[in-house]
Protein backbone atom coordinates (compact mmCIF):
# COMPACT_ATOMS: atom_id res chain seq x y z
CA UNK A 1 0.00 0.00 0.00
CA UNK A 2 1.34 3.41 -1.01
CA UNK A 3 0.68 6.28 1.45
CA UNK A 4 1.09 9.94 0.59
CA UNK A 5 2.75 11.63 3.58
CA UNK A 6 3.20 15.07 2.02
CA UNK A 7 0.23 16.71 3.81
CA UNK A 8 1.52 15.44 7.16
CA UNK A 9 5.03 16.74 6.46
CA UNK A 10 3.57 20.08 5.39
CA UNK A 11 1.48 20.30 8.56
CA UNK A 12 4.49 19.54 10.77
CA UNK A 13 6.58 22.14 8.93
CA UNK A 14 3.89 24.78 9.35
CA UNK A 15 3.55 23.99 13.06
CA UNK A 16 7.32 24.30 13.50
CA UNK A 17 7.32 27.63 11.66
CA UNK A 18 4.48 28.94 13.82
CA UNK A 19 6.25 27.80 16.97
CA UNK A 20 9.43 29.59 15.90
CA UNK A 21 7.47 32.78 15.17
CA UNK A 22 5.84 32.68 18.60
CA UNK A 23 9.23 32.14 20.24
CA UNK A 24 10.74 35.35 18.85
CA UNK A 25 12.13 37.41 21.76
CA UNK A 26 10.11 40.40 22.88
CA UNK A 27 11.60 43.70 24.01
CA UNK A 28 9.83 45.53 26.85
CA UNK A 29 10.35 49.31 26.99
CA UNK A 30 9.13 51.37 29.97
CA UNK A 31 7.80 54.77 28.87
CA UNK A 32 8.57 56.94 31.87
CA UNK A 33 6.10 59.75 31.27
CA UNK A 34 3.28 57.60 29.88
CA UNK A 35 3.31 54.98 32.64
CA UNK A 36 3.13 52.24 30.01
CA UNK A 37 5.33 49.50 28.54
CA UNK A 38 5.81 49.22 24.77
CA UNK A 39 6.26 45.59 23.65
CA UNK A 40 8.41 45.10 20.56
CA UNK A 41 8.62 41.92 18.47
CA UNK A 42 12.36 41.64 17.78
CA UNK A 43 11.76 39.60 14.61
CA UNK A 44 9.87 42.48 12.95
CA UNK A 45 11.06 45.44 15.08
CA UNK A 46 7.48 46.63 15.46
CA UNK A 47 5.51 47.51 18.58
CA UNK A 48 2.93 44.73 18.89
CA UNK A 49 1.21 45.62 22.16
CA UNK A 50 1.18 47.86 25.23
CA UNK A 51 1.19 47.06 28.93
CA UNK A 52 -1.00 47.29 30.86
CA UNK A 53 -3.80 46.52 28.41
CA UNK A 54 -5.89 49.21 30.05
CA UNK A 55 -4.80 52.40 31.80
CA UNK A 56 -1.27 52.92 33.06
CA UNK A 57 0.98 51.75 35.89
CA UNK A 58 1.68 55.20 37.31
CA UNK A 59 2.61 58.79 36.53
CA UNK A 60 6.33 58.01 36.37
CA UNK A 61 7.84 54.59 35.72
CA UNK A 62 11.48 53.71 35.22
CA UNK A 63 13.48 50.47 35.37
CA UNK A 64 12.08 47.08 34.42
CA UNK A 65 13.32 43.55 35.19
CA UNK A 66 12.11 40.19 33.91
CA UNK A 67 11.23 37.29 36.17
CA UNK A 68 13.33 34.20 35.27
CA UNK A 69 10.12 32.36 34.37
CA UNK A 70 9.34 34.95 31.72
CA UNK A 71 5.81 35.27 33.09
CA UNK A 72 6.19 38.37 35.24
CA UNK A 73 7.65 41.82 34.59
CA UNK A 74 8.74 43.99 37.50
CA UNK A 75 8.45 47.74 36.99
CA UNK A 76 9.59 50.71 39.10
CA UNK A 77 6.60 52.99 39.74
CA UNK A 78 8.48 55.94 41.09
CA UNK A 79 5.53 58.19 41.94
CA UNK A 80 4.20 55.41 44.20
CA UNK A 81 7.61 54.51 45.69
CA UNK A 82 6.84 50.97 44.62
CA UNK A 83 7.56 48.00 42.37
CA UNK A 84 4.68 46.68 40.27
CA UNK A 85 4.41 43.01 39.32
CA UNK A 86 2.86 42.73 35.85
CA UNK A 87 1.35 39.44 34.70
CA UNK A 88 2.38 39.19 31.05
CA UNK A 89 -0.29 36.65 30.09
CA UNK A 90 -3.09 38.81 31.54
CA UNK A 91 -1.47 42.08 30.53
CA UNK A 92 -2.18 43.79 33.82
CA UNK A 93 -0.67 44.67 37.18
CA UNK A 94 -1.05 41.82 39.59
CA UNK A 95 0.60 43.21 42.73
CA UNK A 96 2.34 46.32 44.04
CA UNK A 97 4.88 46.63 46.85
CA UNK A 98 6.25 49.74 48.54
CA UNK A 99 10.04 49.62 48.67
CA UNK A 100 11.15 53.05 49.94
CA UNK A 101 11.78 56.64 48.91
CA UNK A 102 12.34 57.29 45.17
CA UNK A 103 13.30 53.92 43.65
CA UNK A 104 15.01 54.04 40.25
CA UNK A 105 17.23 51.14 39.15
CA UNK A 106 16.43 47.48 39.90
CA UNK A 107 18.06 44.11 39.30
CA UNK A 108 17.18 40.47 39.95
CA UNK A 109 19.69 38.13 41.59
CA UNK A 110 21.24 35.41 39.38
CA UNK A 111 19.27 32.71 41.23
CA UNK A 112 16.04 34.57 40.47
CA UNK A 113 14.96 34.75 44.10
CA UNK A 114 15.53 38.39 45.04
CA UNK A 115 14.96 41.82 43.54
CA UNK A 116 17.14 44.77 44.58
CA UNK A 117 15.91 48.35 44.23
CA UNK A 118 18.09 51.45 44.51
CA UNK A 119 16.38 54.17 46.59
CA UNK A 120 17.77 57.45 45.33
CA UNK A 121 16.49 59.78 48.05
CA UNK A 122 16.76 57.32 50.93
CA UNK A 123 20.45 56.49 50.33
CA UNK A 124 19.64 52.80 50.53
CA UNK A 125 18.90 49.59 48.63
CA UNK A 126 15.81 47.53 49.36
CA UNK A 127 15.58 43.78 48.80
CA UNK A 128 12.37 41.97 47.87
CA UNK A 129 11.80 38.22 48.13
CA UNK A 130 10.13 37.34 44.83
CA UNK A 131 8.48 34.13 46.05
CA UNK A 132 6.45 35.98 48.68
CA UNK A 133 6.76 39.42 47.06
CA UNK A 134 7.64 40.92 50.41
CA UNK A 135 10.32 43.40 51.47
CA UNK A 136 12.92 41.50 53.49
CA UNK A 137 15.50 44.16 54.37
CA UNK A 138 16.98 47.53 53.45
CA UNK A 139 20.71 48.31 53.34
CA UNK A 140 21.99 51.83 53.86
CA UNK A 141 24.55 52.96 51.28
CA UNK A 142 27.70 54.85 52.18
CA UNK A 143 27.25 57.02 49.10
CA UNK A 144 24.44 59.42 48.24
CA UNK A 145 21.68 59.03 45.65
CA UNK A 146 22.11 55.42 44.47
CA UNK A 147 20.62 55.11 40.99
CA UNK A 148 21.63 51.85 39.31
CA UNK A 149 21.90 48.42 40.99
CA UNK A 150 23.68 45.42 39.48
CA UNK A 151 24.29 41.94 40.91
CA UNK A 152 27.58 40.22 40.15
CA UNK A 153 27.20 37.02 38.08
CA UNK A 154 27.83 34.84 41.16
CA UNK A 155 25.27 36.79 43.21
CA UNK A 156 27.79 37.61 45.93
CA UNK A 157 27.96 41.36 45.37
CA UNK A 158 25.57 44.16 44.48
CA UNK A 159 27.02 47.39 43.11
CA UNK A 160 25.05 50.64 43.49
CA UNK A 161 26.19 53.76 41.61
CA UNK A 162 25.72 57.01 43.52
CA UNK A 163 24.90 60.18 41.58
CA UNK A 164 25.42 62.80 44.28
CA UNK A 165 28.58 61.52 45.95
CA UNK A 166 30.29 60.25 42.77
CA UNK A 167 31.09 56.74 44.00
CA UNK A 168 29.86 53.14 43.93
CA UNK A 169 28.75 51.12 46.94
CA UNK A 170 29.79 47.48 47.18
CA UNK A 171 27.13 45.56 49.09
CA UNK A 172 27.88 42.12 50.48
CA UNK A 173 24.65 40.25 49.72
CA UNK A 174 25.22 37.62 52.43
CA UNK A 175 25.80 40.08 55.29
CA UNK A 176 23.43 42.80 54.05
CA UNK A 177 26.12 45.47 54.46
CA UNK A 178 27.95 47.99 52.32
CA UNK A 179 31.55 46.88 52.72
CA UNK A 180 33.42 49.15 50.34
CA UNK A 181 33.10 52.41 48.42
CA UNK A 182 34.66 52.68 44.94
CA UNK A 183 35.66 56.26 44.25
CA UNK A 184 34.59 57.11 40.71
CA UNK A 185 35.97 59.97 38.63
CA UNK A 186 32.67 61.88 38.67
CA UNK A 187 29.06 60.73 38.22
CA UNK A 188 28.80 56.91 37.84
CA UNK A 189 25.69 55.44 36.25
CA UNK A 190 25.18 52.17 34.33
CA UNK A 191 26.99 49.01 35.44
CA UNK A 192 27.81 45.75 33.67
CA UNK A 193 30.04 42.73 34.38
CA UNK A 194 32.27 40.49 32.34
CA UNK A 195 30.67 37.02 32.04
CA UNK A 196 33.26 35.50 34.40
CA UNK A 197 32.45 38.14 37.01
CA UNK A 198 36.04 39.33 37.35
CA UNK A 199 35.48 42.84 35.97
CA UNK A 200 32.82 45.51 36.37
CA UNK A 201 32.33 48.18 33.72
CA UNK A 202 30.88 51.45 35.02
CA UNK A 203 29.73 54.32 32.82
CA UNK A 204 30.81 57.69 34.17
CA UNK A 205 28.49 60.44 32.98
CA UNK A 206 30.38 63.33 34.56
CA UNK A 207 33.79 62.33 33.15
CA UNK A 208 32.66 60.92 29.74
CA UNK A 209 34.37 57.58 30.21
CA UNK A 210 34.01 53.95 31.28
CA UNK A 211 35.83 52.75 34.39
CA UNK A 212 36.97 49.12 34.51
CA UNK A 213 36.99 47.77 38.07
CA UNK A 214 38.51 44.56 39.41
CA UNK A 215 35.82 42.66 41.32
CA UNK A 216 36.97 41.65 44.79
CA UNK A 217 39.71 44.20 45.44
CA UNK A 218 37.65 46.95 43.75
CA UNK A 219 40.62 48.66 42.13
CA UNK A 220 40.02 50.86 39.09
CA UNK A 221 42.18 49.20 36.42
CA UNK A 222 41.38 51.31 33.35
CA UNK A 223 39.58 54.48 32.37
CA UNK A 224 38.37 54.29 28.77
CA UNK A 225 37.36 57.54 27.04
CA UNK A 226 33.78 57.34 25.81
CA UNK A 227 31.33 59.99 24.60
CA UNK A 228 29.62 63.00 26.14
CA UNK A 229 27.56 62.01 29.22
CA UNK A 230 28.28 58.28 29.03
CA UNK A 231 25.46 56.63 30.96
CA UNK A 232 24.38 53.13 29.91
CA UNK A 233 26.42 49.92 29.82
CA UNK A 234 25.77 46.55 28.20
CA UNK A 235 28.35 43.78 28.00
CA UNK A 236 28.13 41.26 25.16
CA UNK A 237 27.28 37.68 26.09
CA UNK A 238 30.82 36.49 25.33
CA UNK A 239 32.43 39.48 27.06
CA UNK A 240 34.34 40.61 23.98
CA UNK A 241 32.46 43.90 23.61
CA UNK A 242 31.12 46.59 25.92
CA UNK A 243 28.46 48.95 24.60
CA UNK A 244 28.26 52.40 26.18
CA UNK A 245 25.46 54.86 25.39
CA UNK A 246 26.41 58.54 25.31
CA UNK A 247 23.49 60.80 26.14
CA UNK A 248 25.10 64.03 24.96
CA UNK A 249 26.53 62.67 21.71
CA UNK A 250 23.43 60.69 20.69
CA UNK A 251 25.43 57.56 19.96
CA UNK A 252 26.67 54.20 21.22
CA UNK A 253 30.37 53.39 21.33
CA UNK A 254 31.68 49.84 21.08
CA UNK A 255 34.64 48.88 23.26
CA UNK A 256 36.88 45.92 22.45
CA UNK A 257 37.61 44.40 25.86
CA UNK A 258 40.81 42.72 24.65
CA UNK A 259 42.58 46.08 24.47
CA UNK A 260 40.05 48.45 26.11
CA UNK A 261 39.71 50.68 23.07
CA UNK A 262 36.70 52.03 21.19
CA UNK A 263 36.37 50.31 17.82
CA UNK A 264 33.08 51.76 16.55
CA UNK A 265 30.69 54.66 17.08
CA UNK A 266 27.06 54.07 16.09
CA UNK A 267 24.40 56.81 15.87
CA UNK A 268 21.29 56.45 18.02
CA UNK A 269 18.47 58.82 18.98
CA UNK A 270 18.45 61.73 21.42
CA UNK A 271 19.69 60.90 24.91
CA UNK A 272 20.32 57.18 24.47
CA UNK A 273 20.75 55.33 27.75
CA UNK A 274 19.73 51.87 28.97
CA UNK A 275 20.09 48.98 26.56
CA UNK A 276 19.48 45.24 26.05
CA UNK A 277 20.79 42.50 23.77
CA UNK A 278 18.81 39.76 22.08
CA UNK A 279 19.60 36.23 23.35
CA UNK A 280 21.73 35.53 20.26
CA UNK A 281 23.63 38.79 20.81
CA UNK A 282 23.11 39.95 17.23
CA UNK A 283 20.94 42.98 17.97
CA UNK A 284 21.21 45.74 20.58
CA UNK A 285 18.14 47.76 21.56
CA UNK A 286 18.77 51.27 22.89
CA UNK A 287 16.16 53.45 24.63
CA UNK A 288 16.31 57.06 23.40
CA UNK A 289 14.80 59.16 26.18
CA UNK A 290 14.32 62.42 24.32
CA UNK A 291 13.36 61.17 20.87
CA UNK A 292 10.73 58.72 22.17
CA UNK A 293 12.22 55.84 20.25
CA UNK A 294 14.33 52.69 20.47
CA UNK A 295 17.33 52.32 18.16
CA UNK A 296 18.09 48.83 16.89
CA UNK A 297 21.76 48.10 16.24
CA UNK A 298 23.29 45.25 14.25
CA UNK A 299 26.15 44.13 16.53
CA UNK A 300 27.88 42.15 13.77
CA UNK A 301 28.12 45.10 11.37
CA UNK A 302 28.08 47.76 14.13
CA UNK A 303 25.39 49.64 12.23
CA UNK A 304 22.00 51.04 13.15
CA UNK A 305 19.16 49.10 11.56
CA UNK A 306 16.17 51.26 12.45
CA UNK A 307 14.47 53.48 15.02
CA UNK A 308 11.21 52.25 16.53
CA UNK A 309 8.72 54.85 17.82
CA UNK A 310 7.55 54.09 21.37
CA UNK A 311 6.00 56.17 24.19
CA UNK A 312 7.17 59.27 26.01
CA UNK A 313 10.66 59.21 27.51
CA UNK A 314 11.63 55.52 27.25
CA UNK A 315 13.90 54.63 30.19
CA UNK A 316 15.40 51.30 29.15
CA UNK A 317 14.85 47.87 27.61
CA UNK A 318 14.61 44.28 28.80
CA UNK A 319 14.40 41.36 26.35
CA UNK A 320 12.95 37.89 26.83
Amino acid sequence: MNFNFKPIYLCVALMATASYAQAAPLAYVPNEKDGTISVIDTSTDKVVSMLPKNGKLGKKIQAVAMDPSGKKLYVVVRDKNAIAMVDLAKGKQERLIKVGDEPEGIDISPDGKTLAACLEEEYAVSFVDLASFKLTHTVKTQGKNPEHCAYSPDGKWLLASNEKSGDVDVIDVATHKSVHLIKATAHPRGIGYSPDGKLAYIANEGANLVEVVSVGDWAVLHRIPAGLRANGIKVSHDGSRVYVSNGGDHNVKVIDTANNTVIATIPAGERPWNMALTPDGKKLYVANGRSNSVSVIDTVKNEKITDIPVGKFPWGVVIR
